[in-house]
């Protein structure tokens, strides 16, 4: 097999498919926890899925071609529009992955350079409690850096899980001296007691050009009551005197357009006239009544994007490979993630997540040796976290320090530089 055909092979498929979640109660665990904060819960390896929530923050630069287009764009507010649709794509590949992601150790790393896209990605866990991940990307042709720091805030409610990713992305145009600063949307995991886990997203995501006032606002709506508006983002472009620019919608889940807001009203009027007797809500029926006191069923995913006539596409979805279902719901992109390629390992820093035993033994299907794994490694961490105190030992990150975003002003986790030279002697032993 020639290394063209491996290659391929590792963007559709992992060495094992994923172990069944039926026998395992989740509600034996989370009873206890309504309205708490889960970061400090220990879950079983079982609801896990096979990568480091370092690795899952890396998957934001799946559509990096994205940064590159507006790198190449002259006018600003098509520059924006651009971004907006980067800032979309880069939370895509949630839908659906309803494994949680190994929590990273103290000190771990993970780096990806993909030259073909032109860019390498280096990130740390740099705090435990509360657990902070930070994350630095770079254009190898010092085009754009893509950077910030996130805090994962889990609550259980009963029967969702609510993510809320504390953080701000920074992305930084070099070339047209602009930087971007925006938050991620929440994300809600449905039916983790009863029924079939569903995802959504929700909240307003604010993007700021910095250096020339313009702002998107976009609203990731939530699905509604007859999941009308399920995995729907609409907002607008405006400039630094307020004027709206650009109409953007579409579907996180899908594809993302941008429209002239004269246009997008019009069509919002000619739509009212033809259709709104057309359109009334079907009620809703006893049995999906009694259905949403066990579980909140997934509303039918209405019809894709509708194209108002005269909409650029800014972005549309990679399709997933065919067995994506058997393989935790991942993307193409997802599955290459714990790939080690030949003489690769030699030059990873030693605290890299593709080398935790508890992570590639979950990918191998050995659900038994990446439990046991997954309690060694926290149980190692105890130990050092014990002894540090003891000491009275600050624990010291190694790739990034605590500053402030010279942009938002905000305290922030930045890269200090020096991680690719390939020195990691100093590494801690975390493995």
């Amino acid at each position: 097999m020639n290394s063209e055909e491996e290659f391929y092979d590792a963007e559709t498929a992992l060495p094992a498919e994923m172990i069944s979640r039926n026998n395992f109660s989740v509600w034996n665990i989370l009873k206890k926890c309504i309205g708490m904060e889960l970061s400090k819960i220990a879950m079983p390896v079982v609801f896990n899925e096979p990568l480091s929530f370092l690795q899952r923050i890396s998957e934001y630069m799946e559509h990096t071609h994205l940064i590159h287009k507006a790198c190449s764009l002259s006018d600003s507010i098509e520059r924006m529009q651009v971004v907006a649709a980067f800032a979309v794509s880069a939370v895509a590949s949630q839908w659906e992955r309803t494994g949680k992601p190994f929590n990273p150790l103290l000190g771990e790393t993970y780096e990806l350079t993909r030259e073909e896209e032109g860019y390498r990605l280096i990130s740390e866990q740099v705090s435990h409690h509360p657990p902070i991940s930070a994350f630095h990307a770079q254009s190898l042709k010092q085009e754009f850096e893509f950077h910030g720091s996130i805090y994962p805030k889990l609550k259980f409610w009963g029967k969702s899980v609510e993510a809320e990713p504390k953080g701000t992305m920074t992305l930084e145009l070099l070339k047209h001296k602009e930087a971007y600063t925006w938050t991620n949307p929440m994300c809600c995991v449905h039916n983790i007691i009863l029924g079939k886990l569903w995802i959504e997203q929700y909240g307003t995501v604010e993007i700021v050009n910095h250096s020339t006032g313009d702002k998107c606002v976009l609203n990731f709506k939530p699905c509604g009551m007859f999941g009308k508006e399920l995995h729907r983002v609409e907002g607008h472009i405006q400039d630094k005197s307020k004027k709206k620019r650009r109409v953007i919608y579409g579907k996180w889940t899908e594809c993302m357009y941008s429209v002239d807001p004269k246009v997008y009203e019009a069509n919002k009027k000619a739509d009212k006239k033809s259709g709104g007797e057309s359109k009334k809500l079907k009620q809703v029926s006893d049995e999906h009544s009694t259905e949403s006191e066990e579980a909140d069923e997934m509303p039918e995913v209405q019809e894709t994007v509708t194209v108002i006539p005269g909409s650029a596409l800014l972005w549309r979805i990679t399709p997933r490979p065919a067995h994506s279902a058997q393989m935790y719901n991942f993307t193409s992109f997802a599955m290459t993630l714990n790939e080690l390629e030949p003489g690769m390992e030699r030059l990873l820093a030693p605290t890299d997540c593709r080398l935790r035993p508890d992570i590639k033994a979950m990918e191998n299907g050995d659900i038994d040796t990446a439990s046991t794994e997954k309690e060694r490694l926290e149980e190692k961490q105890r130990a050092a976290r014990k002894e540090r105190s003891k000491d009275e030992e600050e624990w010291s990150t190694r790739w990034f320090q605590l500053g402030t975003n010279p942009h938002t002003g905000a305290e922030d986790w930045l890269y200090t530089g020096g991680y690719f030279d390939r020195s990691y002697t100093d590494c801690p032993n975390i493995y």
